[in-house]
């Protein structure tokens, strides 16, 4: 899981962003038409510079856009500029081209930027191709597994292998986009959330939107999960795996809370805080610790109502398979039990040992697998006491066996069940059964 500062500790190259395009005279209000001139010499220079720069692009358009002559005192080369558009769908670039140096180039996206300042850009991309580069940005952010419609695009800065853009998106979410350099939205971009760079210390910001904006989709997520039964109060970005999907919490204004999972803007799966320990810390806007104990209370209700007498003091929710909640209880005694608990009428309550036949594995408590033994005894095997257990296959006719260990040491048993209602129906020796793993069960 990506912790939520990332604190990526990369000396960007701002300044490299314009070396020596400051020396250009800034743009005026009207940006100045593209000469005949301008778009041959273009044409004829800027496919060979884009090549040196690295630049993946089919010109399908270019400009001559000016020379800088160089400084012998200073010991700077001549310097030549030219901006080229690529198709079909590609970034645009301005390619510098210096005397006896190599070709370097920046995105649209980039020379577009304004300054630090706030001044506008001093070598604007002004090719009609050129007139949207924050176009291209959507298919690449797309790949990344963001769902984000660009509605503006800022450069921040490159190294020498990566950039570094800003996204802002229709949605309400905002990126960072990191891709190669040159950048190639060929070549995989990743797209990580802004809310990870909000609160860290890093050099890396979100500027073209604000936080509060960013959090709205929790309120959007928090309507999906509780079908608009939380009016949210307080809400926090929690964090993001390395999957990319991003995590949130709501609190609500009933005093309930959640912890909601994303992918981009798109409601994924949600726990209530009750459940959320487990889920990057859990929640820290609502009192997580009342509603673990307002739950116990209601597993142990459950539990009686389902025949099991089972003052639950811990529990921990399965991954949930259908419309059942499954959940390993915890009772005072210190023994574990597996709930399944349907959303209307009476459940069932399994033994750990019983549980591995529906496919669960006790973890939490002790396991009691006395009614285990009692089955074997039902097939005169009434010398093994079961001290351990495992689910060991599906036969064809869709029973399930259960290997069990002996507390005496000696080889165990493969015991037969039917899955629904739970029932042993026989029992075979390991030194007959085979595929025996337990500790002392196998027999060669």
């Amino acid at each position: 899981m990506r912790p939520k500062v990332l604190g990526l500790a990369v000396a960007l190259l701002v300044a490299a962003m314009a070396p020596a395009a400051a020396v250009i005279s800034a743009p005026k209000e009207q940006p100045p038409k593209v000469s005949d001139a301008q778009r041959k010499q273009g044409m004829a220079e800027a496919p060979a510079v884009a090549q040196a720069a690295g630049v993946a692009c089919q010109v399908t358009d270019a400009r001559f856009v000016g020379k800088v002559p160089g400084d012998k005192k200073k010991g700077t080369p001549d310097t030549s500029f030219y901006e080229v558009a690529c198709g079909p769908g590609g970034m645009g670039y301005v390619l510098q081209a210096a005397v006896g140096a190599p070709s370097s180039s920046f995105t649209c996206v980039e020379a577009n930027t304004p300054g630090p300042d706030g001044k506008a850009p001093s070598l604007p991309c002004l090719l009609p191709g050129n007139a949207d580069p924050k176009a291209a940005l959507g298919p690449a952010l797309s790949k990344a597994g963001a769902q984000c419609t660009p509605t503006a695009a800022r450069g921040i800065g490159h190294t020498s292998t990566q950039t570094f853009l800003e996204v802002a998106c229709q949605e309400g979410s905002g990126y960072i986009a990191i891709g190669s350099a040159p950048f190639d939205i060929a070549k995989p971009v990743q797209a990580q959330n802004c809310l990870n760079y909000d609160d860290a210390n890093g050099n890396i910001k979100c500027m073209l939107a604000d936080k509060a904006s960013r959090l709205a989709v929790v309120d959007r997520l928090a309507t999906a999960a509780t079908k608009s039964s939380c009016t949210v109060k307080d809400r926090r970005f929690v964090g993001s795996s390395k999957e990319g999907a991003d995590f949130y919490e709501a609190s609500c204004a009933d005093g309930k809370g959640y912890i909601l999972k994303a992918n981009g803007t798109t409601l994924a799966q949600s726990w209530d805080c009750a459940h959320a320990e487990g889920i990057l810390g859990g929640c820290q806007l609502t009192d997580a610790r009342q509603a673990a104990t307002q739950e116990a209370a209601l597993y142990t209700k459950l539990a009686k109502n389902s025949g099991a007498d089972c003052a639950v003091t811990k529990y921990a929710l399965f991954p949930q398979k259908d419309a059942n909640e499954v959940v390993e209880l915890v009772c005072s005694t210190g023994n574990s039990l597996v709930g399944i608990f349907p959303a209307t009428g009476k459940g069932q309550v399994l033994d750990c040992g019983h549980a591995l036949v529906a496919g669960y594995k006790c973890s939490l408590g002790k396991a009691d697998y006395s009614l285990l033994t009692a089955d074997l005894q039902k097939f005169n095997a009434k010398s093994c006491t079961v001290s351990n257990a495992r689910p060991a296959a599906k036969t064809t006719k869709g029973t399930i066996l259960v290997e069990v260990a002996c507390a005496d040491g000696l080889p165990g048993y493969m015991i037969e069940y039917t899955p629904s209602p739970v029932a042993a129906v026989g029992a075979t020796g390991c030194r007959f059964a085979g595929n025996c793993q337990l500790p002392g069960n196998k027999t060669s």
